[in-house]
């Protein structure tokens, strides 16, 4: 028998899981999946974000050291955060686009729709500051400490300088930042600092340290292939124990969370699949000659991965692999590229957003002008600067751009129940992105 992919082991992985958790939910066996086999994914995700913050710094350290002209660092730097940005705004765009075409917000029935515009009038008035009953089934909706929390964070975010998000990423302690998963830009910044001063020492003072650095990116390196090897039965346990939570001992429940908002979550994941399965091959093909199957082939292993975690951060040590040994990309551009896209590189995400104001605006009936949705477009392609790679973050992007537009925040209770399922497809796309950029810059390199 041929042996299998990697990829394929991981499809497999993933079909079984979903299998057993349906199983599980027939036979009242969730509790038994949660507490004996959803560790195990728990540990999975550990792992790789063990690996993924050392191998961020030290690649980008010795991708930056291994270059010796400064003035071809910039350059990269500038390509680097310019393709970034075109292929965010494309993916907001063609997000606006289907949404627009398709209004799965006016499929509502019309009374439903007149009800949900009362209550939004309300809103805007000062007199509802939540949902009505009517738009959400309450098992539906997020907990009032969730919304808290959310909301917290938002007007945090929104009470800050425009500036603010330069002012993040200068860590004012490298090993705090190195403690935090959530600070990948701080992190992305010392290395790159790290790196440059390399260059800019005597090669007798810096060889010592960049031999260190080579010596401890191979480690890491070989730590993906260790973790990778079980990688099939991890994933398993991941996605059994990600539905069991949702659903419990009800099969119904397991449907619904497939079939959820289903108008909805079909544009938006027509949109994703638009980015994926057009756009990017589009790209690589124009750029590097590579032709759409050899592309996928080459990533689908950090594809897979990404849909199964839900991180882009997490898939990064996956992705660096595919990239520098399927796709021929050097691991000089490969470690300062991909690390930047896992955190500003949310192509996936931003068009997710676009989808889902315009889809809340439709359901209540407010018709959002040209210049709002230009806002919307600008909005969720600067929200998406230095937002977690991590699941979910992608929650409080949205109200940020709800709020841009003078909607009501705590709407996100209504596409709260299928975020998470339609998170893992699109940190697919994110993660599609950061090698597709990966590829175009290294063609534009040589």
């Amino acid at each position: 028998m041929k042996k299998l992919s990697l990829h394929w082991k991981i499809i497999i992985g993933m079909f079984l899981g979903v299998i057993w958790s349906i199983l599980s939910s027939f036979f009242g066996l969730s509790s038994f999946t949660i507490n004996w086999i959803s560790p195990f994914g728990d540990i999975f995700i550990s792992l790789l974000k063990l690996i993924a913050i050392p191998l961020v710094l030290f690649s980008v350290i010795k991708g930056i050291s291994s270059i010796s002209n400064i003035s071809l660092l910039g350059r990269m730097g500038f390509k680097t955060l310019g393709a970034y940005l075109l292929t965010t705004i494309l993916s907001v765009s063609i997000g606006l686009c289907i949404v627009n075409l398709v209004k799965p917000g006016a499929k509502i029935s019309l009374s439903q729709r007149q009800e949900n515009n009362l209550a939004y009038e309300k809103w805007k008035n000062g007199e509802n500051l939540t949902v009505s009953s009517s738009e959400l089934n309450s098992q539906n909706k997020l907990s009032d400490e969730k919304l808290k929390k959310i909301k917290n964070d938002v007007d945090r975010q929104k009470n800050n300088s425009p500036l603010q998000f330069i002012v993040d990423m200068v860590p004012s302690n490298i090993f705090e930042s190195l403690a935090d998963n959530k600070s990948m830009l701080k992190i992305i910044f010392f290395a790159v600092f790290f790196g440059i001063t390399l260059v800019l020492i005597p090669e007798k003072e810096a060889s010592v340290i960049i031999g260190l650095v080579d010596s401890f990116n191979s480690v890491f390196l070989k730590m993906v292939d260790i973790v990778m090897w079980g990688a099939p039965y991890f994933v398993f346990a991941l996605l059994a124990g990600v539905i069991s939570k949702l659903a419990g001992d009800n099969p119904v429940g397991v449907l619904e969370i497939f079939k959820g908002l289903g108008i909805y979550s079909l544009v938006v994941l027509g949109g994703l699949g638009a980015m994926v399965f057009l756009i990017y091959p589009a790209i690589m093909y124009l750029f590097t000659k590579k032709t759409y199957s050899h592309f996928f082939q080459s990533i689908a292993s950090a594809q897979m991965l990404a849909f199964s975690t839900s991180s882009s951060a997490a898939t990064l040590p996956v992705t660096m692999d595919c990239v520098n040994k399927n796709l021929g990309v050097s691991t000089k551009v490969s470690g300062f590229v991909l690390p930047i896209g896992a955190t500003v590189n949310m192509d996936g995400t931003s068009l997710y957003q676009a989808v889902a104001v315009v889809f809340l605006a439709q359901m209540h009936m407010v018709d959002l002008t040209v210049s709002q949705q230009l806002l919307i477009v600008f909005t969720a392609t600067m929200a998406s600067i230095g937002s977690a790679a991590v699941p979910s973050a992608g929650l409080i992007m949205l109200i940020i751009v709800l709020d841009s537009v003078g909607l009501n925040p705590a709407w996100i209770s209504i596409i709260f129940p299928v975020d998470r399922i339609l998170d893992m497809c699109r940190t697919v796309v994110n993660v599609t992105g950061d090698a597709t950029v990966c590829s175009v810059v290294e063609s534009l390199e040589n």
